[in-house]
Formats: C-alpha cells, sequence, structure tokens
C-alpha cells in the first residue's frame, strides 16, 4: 500500500527564497530539506550578520544582507522564509506586507506569540495579497502522514479514540524565559496540530497544567495533559511530559514519543523519531486492520527532522502555483492557535473550553 509519506513537489524549483534567521532550525533543518529537494534560497539576513554568513557559507547561499531590513527591500525575492523567536515573527511579517515584494511568506509556528497575533499576521498577509503558510512540520513526519493515509483511505475504519504520549525533554531557548510558557506553544501545538490534521477540528477541548521541575524560569505549562472532544464520540488525547523522571538527574532515562489510533476496523501506532539519537532517527509505523494475522511495519529512510521540512516549504510553493490556499494556510492556523489558547484558558479555569469560544 502506497502511504504517501512523501510530500507533494511543486512544478517551479526556482523559487527565490529569502531566509531571515540563521539558528539550528534555518541551519540544520529548512536549509538541509531545501538542498535535498532542489529548492532555491538565494539570500539571508539574521540578527547576527556573523551567524548569518556563516550560514550562507555552509549552503552556498550567494547574497547576506547587512539586516533584516535590507533582505525585505530586495524586489528579486519571491519568497520569505521565516525563522525568528514568535514575539519577532509580527513585526517582520507586517514590514514584508507593507513593502509587497514578496509573493509568499512560511511563517514559524506557533504563528505569533498568542493567538492575538497570529490573527493580525493573517490579516496583514491578506490584506497585502500574500500567501501565508505555516511551518506546522509534523504534519510532514513521515508516520503522521502515513496515519492520514490509513483514515483517508479507510483502512482503520471510523477513529474511536486515538492518543499521543511524550516524553522527551525539549531543549529550551533562551527567548521562551522572556515568554513565561514552554510546553504548549512549542511542543504541544504539534500534537494539537496533528490531530486537526488527522481528524479535523473539534468541538472542545479540556487542558490540565502544571510545572516542570527541571526547568529554572518561570512558567506555568511544563507538563501538560489535554482531551480533544469530537461530535462524532471521537476522544484524542495528550500526554506532553517534559519532564520523564529525572533522566538528566541520575536516573535511566525512557525517553520517546509515539502515536496511535484505534478505529472501528483497524489499529495504527506510530513512534516519533525526533527525540531518539540521532535527531535524524526515522519515525515508524504499524498497522493492521481486520483478518490480518500481523501487523504490518514498513520502513523508510527520511526522517521528520530534517526532511519534513521540504513538505512545509512544497506547500507553500504549490500554492503560489495554483492560486489555492496552502495545505497549511495562515487562516486555517488561527485554529490550531486558537486550541491553544482555549488550553491555556481551560487549564486556569478548570473547565472545557469549546474552540467556537476562542475562533469566532
Amino acid at each position: 500500500m502506497d502511504l504517501n509519506i512523501h510530500s507533494p513537489l511543486p512544478n517551479r524549483k526556482d523559487w527565490r527564497i529569502g531566509c531571515i534567521g540563521s539558528g539550528f532550525i534555518m541551519n540544520d533543518c529548512h536549509l538541509v530539506a531545501y538542498d535535498k529537494a532542489g529548492f532555491n534560497p538565494v539570500a539571508i539576513a539574521s540578527r547576527t550578520q556573523a551567524n548569518a554568513s556563516k550560514c550562507a557559507e555552509q549552503h552556498k547561499i550567494k547574497t547576506v544582507h547587512g539586516s533584516i531590513e535590507l533582505l525585505l527591500n530586495d524586489k528579486s525575492i519571491e519568497v520569505l522564509d521565516l525563522a525568528v523567536p514568535p514575539d519577532n515573527q509580527l513585526n517582520i511579517i507586517k514590514a514584508a506586507c507593507e513593502k509587497g515584494t514578496v509573493k509568499g511568506i512560511l511563517a514559524q509556528k506557533p504563528l505569533g506569540s498568542n493567538y492575538a497575533e497570529a490573527t493580525e499576521a493573517v490579516d496583514a498577509c491578506e490584506k497585502a495579497g500574500i500567501t501565508l503558510a505555516v511551518n506546522q512540520n509534523m504534519r510532514f513526519d513521515q508516520s503522521v502522514r502515513a496515519g492520514k493515509t490509513l483514515l483517508t483511505n479507510g483502512s482503520i475504519g471510523e477513529p474511536v479514540l486515538a492518543t499521543i504520549d511524550m516524553r522527551g525533554i525539549p531543549h529550551w531557548m533562551p527567548w521562551q524565559e522572556r515568554q513565561g510558557w514552554v510546553t504548549l506553544r512549542i511542543m504541544s501545538i504539534h500534537h494539537i496540530d496533528t490531530f486537526r490534521y488527522w481528524f479535523g477540528d473539534p468541538e472542545r477541548i479540556y487542558c490540565s497544567l502544571r510545572t516542570d521541575p527541571r526547568t529554572q524560569f518561570s512558567h506555568k505549562d511544563g507538563i501538560a495533559t489535554y482531551i480533544m472532544e469530537y461530535s462524532s464520540g471521537l476522544r484524542a488525547i495528550a500526554i506532553d511530559d517534559t519532564w520523564t523522571g529525572p533522566a538528566r538527574e541520575g536516573a535511566p532515562a525512557d525517553i520517546g514519543i509515539q502515536w496511535r489510533i484505534e478505529g472501528l476496523d483497524g489499529l495504527a501506532k506510530g513512534d516519533i523519531g525526533w527525540c531518539q539519537d540521532p535527531y535524524t532517527t526515522p519515525s515508524t509505523i504499524s498497522y493492521a486492520t481486520k483478518g490480518d494475522n500481523e501487523f504490518k511495519i514498513p520502513t523508510w529512510s527520511e526522517s521528520w527532522f530534517p526532511d519534513a521540512f521540504i513538505g512545509t516549504m512544497a506547500q507553500l510553493l504549490i500554492a503560489l502555483e495554483s492560486g489555492e490556499e496552502p495545505a497549511i494556510g495562515g487562516r486555517d492556523n488561527l485554529k490550531t492557535m486558537a486550541l491553544v489558547e482555549a488550553a491555556y484558558l481551560s487549564s486556569e479555569e478548570h473547565r472545557a473550553v469549546e474552540l467556537n469560544e476562542i475562533h469566532k
């Protein structure tokens, strides 16, 4: 069975991409993926020009602009690729919209520091006629796409229960300390968006949070547990555990991310390779349907990081060619951002929060 694990690609691969940011995500993920796909990054700028120059040299990018503003003034750039902290994204997006030179923008998740900023970014792009897509890259993890295929072709039947169980220790970035939040907008947003990719929009979410003992700066969402309720009766449940026990403090580690979809006609389960060593470890899937004697266990060589980043740029370029909305368009992504916002509200008020309370 073709599990459709690879992203569709645009007809044109020579779209001129201007990159903003030169940290790990840009240097080790975006640009590595673009090289594999044959995409065309032509310019880069960063907060620190020396870092941008080093990144450009490593990836053979011809133009290094001395500032982000200078890159935004470069009229030869057709697509803007952002890899900056969420509280810096909106100003860059608005500046790009005011200049009106680029045709498309690929923004990081989360799309801003909160739902209000995300809405402002979407509105600005629509007013400027710029296509906005969001880098919700877990949708392009190979096992996640395989799971979607099994749902779409009916192999496992109507979904009854789905779970994502993350026992991982993320590397929090310095900018998160000034945000005062960690897991929901950085890790859980992947899982919430994956549930939306698999099953569509839930009616409501119930979330319970506690702090992570390892994370020293002030935060309220270190460990997150939440249930997304669907009108069909489906329940999608996640545990995002950034503690995992004292794995860094002297105890053996038990780290991983597993997902599971139980349907009326079959079962699919996967293991995400992201938190393995090395980070390029492929994810896996095993699945079986009624009448099977054993689980089918296909394999592949690609991994979430960096190969999924081919898909996130490709879906924007395809949208620019077709004139249709990107697969992960900014307007649609507002629902993912709204569910994250609803999760915070749910935890504060100790109640389930409906999607339409946030996303009108």
